[in-house]
């Protein structure tokens, strides 16, 4: 019987596999390998660890029922898959292609021990694969709006359909996961039965029209079921491209968004710590107003609901990540590494390349073009929230304020005695204070 290995990372799925599709075509038999490990920072964060343990065993529910078994081992995962693919004698070790440096450092490893048995594939964890566009003379697109035009252009593959049979190798032991308590009390449920119930529920149709609206958290939350790979990005483009209107046009933007961050992290790795665009900034340090931030503590209620809806859930809605994100960035004028930080503490769909890169686009120091881009907390409450459903959901201090005035709860007399004054004044203007000093 021929052996082949499937290492999987963060593609934990069945259906539309390219890495599992490829080794049950090359062997008879095959092992599904997911080696826990302690470098990768999905496995550090509580939140992302039971999520990740939720998609291990459904990964391995969905193998069984098709007569084979997730093997789980723990240590590093080069070491343990070389030895495993020698023990077998496996013809191949199938891996979909990562962006990260630790994805990257992984492949090179298992490339000089396994030289050509390793299957790399791309486009398993995007639905374009970074690197596949260019331009002229360039390793990467470092303007969205060209990617986002050479991405439409590009061929992209179809997806591929779920196994109806996975045959093991006998002998062949691992571990169970252990369960792991989430940090937050209110975290998502994780594993690809989950992310597809929750995907064919969703109303794409609305999204164009709800996707900024705070209140009615219309999105689609998607997005943890794409980070571990329970979701396909290459399935769902195809599937809303079928759909078709307005919502589902919208909605494939963001993941283009996705794909874009993805091939400037792959070209760029030390983009995940370093200034993209160094803008000389010198950070204001203040550990109290960080904390504060921290703990949904400012005193301006949409960035505290933001703040402790990411407490609550490990998830937080994609407008309030920009204001809040902004909030601290540019109005506290904080290192952006600490607020990325931070959330990848927290974020169920935690992501190296979307987190980072996207709190430098914020801050400034990233890939965007209008590094002076202030998001104003009062009026982005007024367009996102206007009368304060999200505000009152998330900070019940001022569930009692009616309408639009919980905004700014320190014009009211009294003034709520359980929430926090402003910390700083608007009007300070230290980001544009600070910039303007140079």
């Amino acid at each position: 019987m021929t052996v082949a290995l499937v290492l999987f990372t963060q593609d934990l799925r069945l259906h539309d596999n390219p890495a599992l599709h490829s080794a049950l075509a090359e062997a008879e038999e095959v092992v599904p390998l997911f080696v826990l490990e302690d470098g990768p920072a999905h496995f550090a964060a509580p939140n992302r660890a039971a999520f990740l343990t939720d998609c291990l065993a459904d990964l391995d529910s969905g193998l069984r029922e098709r007569g084979g078994r997730l093997v789980v081992l723990r240590g590093d995962a080069v070491a343990q898959t070389v030895r495993l693919a020698r023990r077998t004698d496996a013809v191949a070790v199938h891996l979909a292609a990562g962006v990260s440096c630790y994805a990257q450092r992984r492949e090179a490893r298992l490339r000089a021990a396994l030289g050509d048995r390793l299957r790399v594939h791309d486009a398993v964890l995007t639905a374009l694969a970074p690197g596949a566009v260019t331009p002229a003379g360039k390793d990467h697109y470092a303007v969205f709006t060209p990617y986002l035009r050479a991405w439409r252009r590009a061929e992209r593959r179809r997806p591929l359909p779920a196994p109806r049979a996975v045959r093991v190798p006998e002998g062949i032991e691992g571990i169970g996961p252990a369960a792991v308590e989430p940090g937050s009390p209110g975290p998502a449920r994780g594993g690809e039965s989950v992310g597809r119930r929750l995907w064919r529920r969703w109303e794409v149709e609305r999204y164009e029209e709800l996707h900024d609206d705070l209140a009615a958290d219309g999105t689609s939350r998607l997005s943890p079921y794409l980070h571990f790979g329970c979701l396909s990005a290459a399935e769902l483009t195809h599937a809303a491209a079928r759909h078709g209107g307005a919502g589902a046009e919208a909605f494939v933007r963001q993941l283009v968004w996705r794909d874009f961050h993805h091939q400037v992290l792959a070209a760029r790795p030390d983009a995940a710590h370093a200034d993209y665009r160094p803008r000389g900034d010198d950070w204001h340090r203040d550990p109290a107003e960080l904390a504060a931030w921290q703990e949904g503590r400012t005193g301006y209620p949409i960035v505290d609901a933001g703040m402790r809806q990411l407490a609550h859930e490990g998830w937080m809605h994609n407008r309030a990540r920009l204001l809040t994100a902004s909030f601290l960035a540019k109005t506290l004028y904080q290192d952006w590494r600490l607020g990325a930080a931070h959330f990848l503490a927290l974020l169920v769909d935690g992501d190296v390349a979307n987190n980072q890169l996207n709190w430098q686009w914020v801050a400034g120091t990233g890939t965007d073009t209008r590094p002076n881009r202030v998001l104003n907390p009062l009026v982005q409450a007024k367009r996102f929230d206007p009368d304060g459903a999200y505000v009152r959901r998330w900070v019940p201090e001022l569930a009692g304020i009616p309408g639009a005035a919980v905004h700014r709860p320190w014009l009211l007399d009294p003034r709520p005695r359980n929430y926090p004054a402003p910390i700083v004044d608007l009007g300070v203007g230290r980001f544009q204070r600070a910039r303007g000093a140079r």
